[in-house]
């Protein structure tokens, strides 16, 4: 059984006694481990968002729910971060910044996380996120700060130029996602 509010108690514990991301992998590689009990807990995902499940100055827990062909564009965190999937699939794309044009980044690698997978991120990781499957993907990502205030950056899609993310845009990212996704979800029905 996954008890969202036990879940955090955990995480909170984990990072109390070690602020590294260890010990947070683990908790949530186990909760991931049963989709069926996250999806009990958390309830079915509905509508692309991004629920805040818990947040403080150490730490941060969200339920991220992606759109079918969603994709954020490239963004740090300046943080560490965890990242597991219990519905659906959520490909990262890794990029590092170009030595000779440190504002410009490159793509480095990539990694696709399916139901059950749990992945942690260093502190300078740069990644962008793609649901490439045609239903909503389900994810529990864990930050090791406030990641809802830090100054964080995002790279341009087309120039890939650095610049400050715009929280009122991504806000908006889900909400555009949300009308595409209950649009689509009409036309099936009717």
């Amino acid at each position: 059984m996954f008890d969202p509010e036990q879940f955090v108690a955990d995480c909170r514990a984990a990072v109390a006694a070690d602020p590294t991301h260890k010990a947070v992998r683990e908790i949530l590689a186990r909760a991931v481990s049963e989709p069926a009990a996250v999806l009990n807990g958390l309830g079915e995902p509905k509508r692309p968002e991004s629920r805040t499940l818990f947040h403080s100055v150490s730490l941060t827990i969200l339920n991220v729910i992606w759109a079918p062909g969603m994709m954020v564009m490239p963004h740090d965190h300046r943080m560490w971060a965890v990242i597991g999937v219990y519905s659906g699939r959520e490909d990262n794309i890794f990029w590092r910044r170009i030595p000779s044009t440190p504002n410009k980044v490159e793509a480095a690698g990539a990694k696709a996380l399916s139901e059950k997978e749990a992945i942690a991120f260093g502190f300078d990781i740069i990644h962008s996120v793609i649901n490439p499957i045609g239903r909503l993907t389900g994810a529990i990502h864990i930050y090791g700060g406030d990641f809802l205030t830090v100054e964080r950056s995002e790279w341009d899609a087309m120039t890939l130029d650095e610049h400050r993310l715009d929280r009122e845009q991504r806000r908006r990212l889900f909400e555009q996602a949300n009308e595409r996704y209950e649009a689509s979800q009409q036309h099936t029905a009717g």
